[in-house]
């Protein structure tokens, strides 16, 4: 029974204490009276029964707020303070029963807290021995998944479903730099724990190639497969499978639970491959008539020593146009090739000082040519092609030591901002501009060793700039290379390491139990996978004309929270922002201008949430928003919906607010930044999975228990 029906009761209970005694002692009484005591008594209490009833109305009245308060202080209070004690055991033991009430509460308050107290010293010395005894395992598990993180190759390991389980940060890039249409907004191909490996590649392949090793592991052969696959923008991307083995019994057998796949896109490769061909193919047939008119005006030349001038000179004319064309056509060749070779080699991460080392050693090697340096910045890192850029420099020390002799050479190298620059320094004559512009165009050449790039093509290639400087005071001159400093990666990483701490997320290898795709109901709630969402609007009403500006999510994958895995995107409402919003949620004109509207960005977001279970604060606000888009933008969200509002009033029923902020405070998370759609969707996740175990204690343990119990609630009557 609910603490109010017992208010109720107790209500009942009172007035027919006080009213009961008295009617029944009269009953009794007025039927063993005779007619003329009953007539007197009649008239000897109609006279006083006004005075009576008020009376008898006032202790009433009296007797109940008594009942009321020492309900409110000892009933309720009690219930709150058993809400607060199970929230210490299941959420945040560090919340502490509040000390009020009478003396008698309080004293039951200060002997929980200080039960409380004992048992968090318990578990914190229960759980050091487990962090202890754990943490070798993990140690190998955040060093495997650092270094599937640093390999530069993709890498994604799935279970036998196609359930991706692990991939690492080349993977997340390659497979986003491969998206098309709208899911390019906010999050680029879906990759994702959890998420389906058959989204990205044919689902026949890969199941070929199961097929394949499944084969080579019966016939006891290497179990490896590879195929080439097509994805839907049309890139060629070259995989390689292996199988991750488990044993399936105590005799030591092993079987297959899994695959590894490493992934390498070889369309650019296969593209400048058919270019060289082309090249090659037009250099040999364009070839083949000119070779044959010279070999026959050369072959009448030698026959007929003496025929006519004016015959001899067209022979020669012949001779001369073919072999013009020839020459023409093998330059357009070379320069088809050489394009070709200057997006070969990529560029790689390096220490400044270790080029200038190696260019020190292939100069004292090749030409024996002492060199030194000065002002060297040793821990700068540039962004170069290791081989060329040495190249280059040894091509000018070639040079130079042909053309001015100098006794030596010095190397200097210091940044400025986000530039490098490298300096070639020699003592003696001025150079002229014409000269050191012929060393740039010219193929380079050391000895022996050639390059068909020439020095402005290694520039270009490298995205920097090379010039002629002099130092006049010192009586010296050097070459100047300016390189890009090799900074990380930036696709919003930053921001994710700040929200990511702890255990890498790219992994989890639990889901190998995970197979179903489908949303059932009756799942436990810590078995599915959810999209926690949030939504910052121009205003409060959506039914009449305010717009979504900002629409944030993050997934939620084995009871994890993903903060790698998110949707981020700021809408372009196609009005103007109210200007008593901006303060609150911080987006300004200038930061939706030029964004996407809600027509691109729906699809996006509907894409990235499918088949999951949606979770929002508050979510009949937010659905609102996204049903009056369904006839403009043709998309439905018809999955089942949690409300974290909802789902902690059926925890915490007698708690007077349900507040985000306050059941943030209540359950001891912190938040970066309120009012942030994406910060306060991962915060309304953290809820989330705080309240799980508080559901499971009052028996609600499914999506379904989970949607009846919230549907009981005051709250869920609220309308937008």
């Amino acid at each position: 029974m609910k603490a109010k029906h017992r208010f109720v009761v107790a209500v009942v209970v009172l007035g027919l204490l006080m009213t009961g005694p008295f009617v029944v002692t009269s009953l009794l009484v007025w039927l063993d009276m005779k007619d003329a005591e009953r007539q007197l008594l009649t008239e000897l209490l109609l006279s006083r029964l006004p005075v009576g009833t008020m009376m008898t109305v006032f202790g009433f009245v009296l007797g109940v707020l008594v009942l009321h308060y020492l309900f409110k202080q000892y009933v309720e209070g009690l219930l709150r303070m058993a809400e607060t004690l199970r929230l210490m055991l299941g959420a945040n033991r560090n919340f502490r029963v509040k000390i009020d009430g009478p003396p008698e509460v309080q004293q039951l308050a200060r002997a929980a807290n200080d039960l409380a107290q004992q048992r968090d010293e318990l578990m914190d010395d229960v759980d050091a021995q487990v962090a202890k005894a754990k943490a070798s395992v993990e140690e190998e598990k955040n060093r495997l998944a650092a270094l599937m993180s640093e390999l530069a190759q993709a890498v994604v390991v799935c279970n036998l479903d196609g359930r991706i389980l692990l991939y690492n940060n080349r993977a997340r890039l390659q497979f986003k730099a491969l998206a098309q249409g709208p899911t390019s907004v906010a999050g680029g191909a879906l990759i994702g724990l959890g998420r389906s490996i058959f989204s990205i590649l044919e689902k026949n392949q890969v199941q070929h190639a199961q097929e394949v090793i499944l084969q080579r592991l019966a016939a006891g052969k290497s179990a490896m497969s590879n195929f080439i696959t097509t994805t839907r923008s049309g890139q060629l991307l070259r995989a390689q499978m292996v199988p991750v083995l488990a044993a399936t019994g105590s005799d030591g057998e092993t079987a297959m639970s899994g695959y590894v796949l490493t992934v390498e896109n070889i369309t650019r490769s296969l593209e400048q491959e058919a270019r060289r061909d082309q090249a090659l193919h037009s250099l040999t047939e364009g070839s083949r008539s000119a070779l044959g008119s010279i070999r026959a005006a050369v072959t009448n030349l030698i026959d007929y020593p003496d025929m006519e001038q004016e015959l001899r000179e067209r022979f020669v004319k012949v001779v001369d146009d073919e072999a013009a064309k020839m020459s023409q056509r093998l330059d357009v060749t070379m320069a088809e090739f050489s394009d070709s070779m200057k997006t070969r080699w990529p560029l790689e991460d390096i220490l400044g000082i270790d080029i200038i080392l190696a260019a020190q050693r292939r100069i004292d090697d090749r030409l024996k040519l002492p060199s030194k340096t000065e002002e060297i910045e040793d821990a700068l890192w540039i962004k170069a092609d290791s081989y060329s850029l040495v190249f280059a420099l040894v091509f000018l020390a070639s040079k130079l030591q042909d053309h001015y002799e100098p006794r030596e050479l010095r190397f200097r190298l210091t940044s400025e901002g986000k530039l490098a620059y490298l300096d070639l320094i020699w003592a003696g004559p001025a150079m002229s501009s014409e000269t050191f512009y012929t060393w740039e165009m010219e193929s380079m050449q050391v000895g022996s060793d050639t390059s068909p790039l020439s020095l402005r093509d290694m520039i270009d290639r490298h995205g920097g700039e090379i010039w002629y400087q002099r130092e006049k005071a010192a009586h010296r001159a050097f070459f100047r290379f300016v390189l890009p400093v090799a900074m990380p990666e930036v696709l919003h990483e930053e921001d994710e390491r700040k929200r990511g701490s702890g255990r890498p997320e790219y992994y989890d290898f639990d889901l190998f139990k995970y197979s179903d795709d489908s949303i059932d109901l009756d799942r436990k709630l810590s078995d599915l996978t959810y999209t926690v969402f949030d939504t910052e609007t121009t205003g409060l009403e959506p039914s009449n004309g305010d717009e979504i500006i900002q629409v944030g999510a993050a997934r939620i994958v084995n009871n994890r929270l993903l903060r790698q895995e998110v949707f981020n995107q700021i809408v372009d409402p196609e009005r103007p922002l109210r200007p008593e919003g901006i303060p609150i949620h911080g987006i300004t004109e200038d930061m939706v201008r030029g964004q996407p509207t809600i027509d691109t960005v729906l699809p996006a977001f509907h894409q990235f949430c499918e088949d999951t279970v949606l979770i929002a604060h508050n979510a009949a606000f937010d659905m609102r928003f996204l049903q009056l888009k369904e006839a403009r933008t043709g998309i439905r969200f018809s999955q089942p919906v949690l409300d974290t509002l909802l789902l902690s009033a059926v925890v915490h029923p007698n708690q007077e607010s349900h507040k985000l902020d306050v059941i943030l405070e209540r359950l001891g998370i912190e938040i970066g930044k309120r009012h942030n759609a994406l910060e306060d969707a991962l915060a309304t996740g953290e809820v989330f999975l705080k309240l799980v175990p508080l559901l499971a204690n009052q028996g609600i343990v499914t999506v379904r228990q989970a949607l009846e119990a919230s549907e009981k609630t005051f709250y869920a009557r609220v309308k937008y």
